[in-house]
């Protein structure tokens, strides 16, 4: 309990891999403002936003202080017609060269962004998809490095169903990501109570129920409900954060609690002003959290 790891990410500062996705704050600022708030370590964030010559990349994030935690990867696993694993490797060499240990990694679709039609996968179509996860686990490994599946709204594996798929698919661990469990289907509660042994990873934010029914509804898209305010700071929302990081400390784990609001940025902010308020409203309540469960 004494060791509880706190990661940020990019995401909470409007950095993303969606093309269009609103004003892309440079790495200089975002990783300041995490260092400012007193974060020591984050995630990559989107390809582009950090070097990619994995040198470099380690370089960025040594010269503001922060260890390298690795990060969100969308690859398609589902296509025989693509192999994933050139890309993966490439993705894992930056993850030897900076220390990081997670590779998070998303069942994209093949489409940009999160509110297109997803493909309908047959038997034949999950077993690609799971041997595909099985060939990247044993990539990771080879280089150390773990890799935690996330499920998330607009990829292959959203649904209670489809998460299901990869529990019994796969010996594969969870990024387990409380807003994207919650918008497609899973009782992010219940989750981490039946299944704490498969989270490597979490992911922590907090979701306004009223705009996730509108997405599951298919009144509002994705994207349009995250500019609406989805995603809110932990404890302002009305996801049982409380309960989840509770659980998961007593139960001994030893992954990184990941401060993930995803959040579109219209403009550069004001100095001191725009995201950074609200990651630092997460993190006073998680480390609230954490402290009366030590």
């Amino acid at each position: 309990m004494n060791n509880v790891k706190i990661a940020a990410a990019p995401i909470s500062w409007g950095v993303c891999e969606v093309p269009d996705w609103g004003h892309q704050m440079s790495p200089e600022r975002v990783l300041a403002e995490m260092q400012e708030l007193g974060f020591d370590a984050t995630e990559f964030g989107p390809e582009g936003f950090l070097p990619d010559e994995p040198a470099a990349r380690a370089e960025t994030l040594e010269r503001h202080s922060m260890q390298a935690v690795g990060g969100f990867y969308p690859a398609v696993i589902h296509d025989p017609d693509h192999d994933p694993l050139p890309g993966i490797e490439r993705e894992l060499e930056a993850y030897t060269a900076a220390g990081a240990d997670t590779l998070v990694l998303a069942a994209a679709t093949g489409v940009d962004g999160y509110d297109a039609e997803r493909p309908e996968l047959d038997d034949a179509g999950w077993e690609i998809v799971c041997r595909n996860i099985d060939r990247i686990l044993a990539a990771a490994k080879a280089r150390g490095v773990t890799v935690s599946l996330h499920s998330h709204v607009g990829t292959m594996i959203e649904t209670p169903a489809e998460v299901d798929r990869i529990l019994n698919g796969t010996d594969v661990d969870f990024c387990f990501d409380t807003g994207h469990m919650f918008i497609g289907g899973v009782d992010p509660v219940e989750f981490v109570r039946k299944h704490t042994g498969r989270i490597s990873h979490a992911h922590l934010k907090d979701v306004a129920l009223d705009r996730a029914r509108s997405v599951q509804n298919g009144e509002q898209a994705y994207y349009d409900a995250v500019v609406d305010g989805m995603y809110q700071p932990l404890g302002q929302g009305d996801i049982d954060i409380d309960s989840i990081v509770g659980t998961l400390i007593r139960a001994g784990f030893d992954g990184w609690f990941t401060l993930e609001q995803d959040t579109v940025v219209a403009d550069e902010p004001a100095s001191g002003a725009g995201p950074i308020d609200q990651a630092r409203a997460s993190l006073s309540y998680l480390t609230k959290i954490i402290e009366e469960n030590r």
